[in-house]
């Protein structure tokens, strides 16, 4: 009998953070759920970062995931940018290990390959693909789209071992 896997997926942002859920059992993937956390951007950073964490706590609480998958931050030309989002991800990241979650961690680019086929395309072909792979999800935002892409990644490159179902 082939075991059913759920994973949340990430895309981390301070004005908005993507998630999306998919069971896996063998090849199949079923969605679960989707949306965006959106912390109050007149808040400041400590309050939008708790947010996030608490929020990100909230979805492991309410869907027990076994596996999450986080989309790791690219490094730009602006850093203070970069850096901004990385406390975003750090957020995320903490409360995914603080309700006891293995977590993988994808680039961008990996994430894109494993779901349109090529690690350059743009957020529609993403947002495309995920709508195609996963039907039952209807319209999405960007940001959610990403997030079940990475759920999608993880699935495809989550390790094999120490998963329990």
């Amino acid at each position: 009998m082939t075991e059913t896997i759920r994973i949340l997926g990430i895309d981390p942002g301070l004005r908005h953070t993507g998630w999306g859920i998919i069971e896996v059992t063998g090849p199949r993937l079923a969605h679960i759920a989707h949306g965006v956390i959106k912390p109050p951007t007149d808040a400041p950073l400590g309050k939008r970062l708790a947010h996030i964490f608490s929020a990100v706590s909230g979805l492991v609480i309410e869907h027990q995931p076994h596996y999450a998958g986080v989309e790791e931050t690219l490094v730009n030309v602006n850093a203070r940018a970069a850096l901004k989002l990385g406390q975003a991800r750090g957020a995320a990241m903490t409360a995914l290990a603080r309700e006891g979650l293995d977590i993988g961690e994808y680039a961008p680019r990996k994430i894109k390959l494993s779901v349109v086929g090529t690690g350059t395309a743009d957020k529609k072909q993403v947002q495309f693909m995920v709508e195609r792979l996963l039907p039952r999800a209807g319209k999405m935002s960007e940001d959610a789209a990403d997030a079940l892409a990475c759920a999608i990644c993880a699935a495809h490159h989550k390790p094999k071992h120490g998963i329990a179902a």
